[in-house]
């Protein structure tokens, strides 16, 4: 049981700040918070992705690279353009790890305001830090493990930020249903996104993508991870924009 307990925990904190930082804020900046927020996220995506941890930079332009060149052969992640997922992963992590290393030369369209702490960046990011959660994750399965089975396990727990960019960017492309005409290929994974906190409601952000409501457009569309934005919008963590919350931007 406290196996499962810590995989539930890892996958929904680790996506929560994927979602809630990473995207809707780094890439698409639907609502604005203090520096001193920005920093305090910047330190728990690094507590909840572990060694999984992605830079907010290095994220944000990427996506914002997927939305331009979305279904092209500039798209970092597109199953067009790829044999395989693994293939496609392969290549994300590369071109994300060009962005970070600054070897590749970006539009100023990417790079405005995406938020940007090199400095932790490096250390979060480091063979250091990675190997450091590579032991805990085997340390909590050492003492907590009670059946073989569970410590098929600890190989998610490594790679669980790229398992959840491979069901959004390549089978959101590939399964689902649609809500809008769009010129790419996004599907929306679940009629009710339980399982990716509203990133699966891929078709939608694609349609629009500045709204911090990937859901919506259909009754049963919840998307949790909105509105726990809008707590926090409510006791002023963050500020959600005006076009963001819109029902149509």
């Amino acid at each position: 049981m406290a196996i499962l307990l810590f995989m539930v925990i890892l996958w929904y904190t680790g996506l929560f700040f994927q979602s809630f930082f990473l995207h809707r804020y780094a890439a698409h900046q639907t609502f604005t918070m203090s520096n001193f927020t920005e920093k305090v996220c910047f330190f728990l995506t690094w507590v909840f992705q572990g060694s999984n941890y992605l830079s907010a930079y290095g994220y944000g332009v990427m996506h914002r690279m997927h939305h331009a060149y979305v279904d092209t052969e500039k798209d970092p992640h597109s199953p067009k353009y790829d044999s395989n997922l693994f293939s496609m992963m392969w290549r994300t992590k590369s071109i994300y790890q060009d962005i970070n290393n600054n070897r590749i030369e970006l539009d100023t369209k990417f790079t405005k305001n995406t938020p940007q702490w090199a400095k932790f960046d490096n250390f979060a990011s480091s063979t250091t830090s990675r190997v450091i959660w590579g032991l805990l994750y085997t340390l909590f399965f050492y003492f907590f493990a009670t059946a073989w089975w569970q410590w098929l396990f600890l190989p998610v727990a490594f790679l669980m930020a790229p398992i959840h960019g491979v069901i959004i960017n390549w089978f959101g492309h590939i399964v689902g249903y649609t809500n809008f005409q769009v010129n790419n290929t996004s599907k929306n994974l679940l009629p009710f996104d339980f399982l990716m906190m509203g990133e699966g409601y891929h078709n939608n952000h694609h349609k629009y993508s500045h709204r911090a409501n990937f859901g919506g457009i259909r009754w049963y569309e919840i998307d949790p991870t909105f509105y726990i934005m809008i707590f926090l919008n409510s006791i002023g963590i963050i500020q959600l924009k005006k076009r963001a919350i819109a029902i149509k931007s």
